[in-house]
């Protein structure tokens, strides 16, 4: 990859950033394609965003990625707001127009790739997904759009639950959610052939833990899909516990990938290699071991 005066700029805001994987997998995509861009990490503060979007502007950013903390907050400053970014409550993916910045949450598709390309008739299929929190939006907006009849969400805080089950008020998902407390697992995991885990619990260096005790996990069904957000360690626990049962598995790298191939197909207005945003990705984790 070349870096030339035309080069134009994309990239990732958060804060923390320096952990992400974006420009390896982007990056690695732009330079198979001979693509004029290059794709970095900025480090934003919470009380910077607005500072930092006029300042994009002034430099002629392309677009960029949103990680934490910025995901919501980023919203107020956006000329337009994709539907499923609107049920997701969160940002991931922005881009300049003539009028202004309008932004996406490229998750939703990210995750439901894998899952359309499975000889499965969603409409007969009540997914249960584990945590609340924002992940697990993504999640609920991803199973609305495959046509999953009912969704339920499980959680271990009332309150939160309360206030989760608020949030889907006046939107199409109103009287598709239920959301239980943890304690109904033992109801709902054997009523299922969709278990989806939203929440931390087995990423590393926790690897040995899971959202789902063996003894739950056994009451699975043996033709049931399994999916965690999860990346690494792959598979996790809970995914060895469900792999047991006879589950089909997913880990959160190829949502990982598809949401990043999403956005840098959005921004170069081109397709781009998944592949080699994949195998970028891989081949990184393959040498931190």
């Amino acid at each position: 990859m070349q870096i030339l005066g035309t080069t134009q700029l994309l990239g990732v805001i958060g804060n923390p950033v320096k952990h992400s994987f974006s420009p390896l997998m982007h990056n690695a995509a732009i330079a198979e394609l001979g693509a004029d861009y290059v794709y970095l990490a900025f480090p934003i503060a919470a009380d910077d965003l607005k500072t930092a979007l006029d300042g994009f502007k002034a430099i002629d950013l392309k677009g960029f990625s949103i990680t934490i903390p910025h995901k919501q907050a980023i919203m107020q400053y956006l000329e337009a707001i994709a539907p499923e970014a609107q049920m997701v409550g969160a940002i991931n993916t922005v881009w300049q127009t003539e009028t202004g910045w309008q932004g996406t949450n490229t998750d939703v598709a990210g995750f439901i790739a894998p899952l359309k390309k499975l000889d499965k008739d969603w409409s007969t299929i009540s997914p249960v997904i584990l945590g609340n929190g924002g992940a697990a939006r993504a999640v609920v907006v991803g199973c609305h759009q495959l046509g999953c009849p009912q969704i339920h969400v499980v959680g271990r805080n009332p309150d939160k639950l309360a206030d989760f089950t608020q949030s889907w008020q006046g939107t199409p998902l109103e009287n598709k959610l239920q959301t239980h407390l943890w304690g109904d697992l033992k109801r709902l995991i054997p009523n299922t052939k969709f278990l989806v885990n939203s929440t931390p619990v087995g990423m590393h260096p926790h690897t040995d833990a899971s959202p789902v005790t063996p003894e739950l996990m056994a009451t699975l069904s043996t033709d049931s899909i399994a999916y965690d957000l999860i990346y690494t360690p792959s598979p996790t626990q809970f995914l060895k516990l469900a792999q047991d049962q006879g589950a089909e598995i997913f880990d959160g790298l190829e949502m990982l990938v598809q949401q990043g191939a999403i956005a840098l197909e959005k921004w170069l207005a081109q397709s781009v290699p998944v592949d080699t945003m994949r195998n970028a990705f891989m081949k990184h984790l393959a040498q931190r071991k």
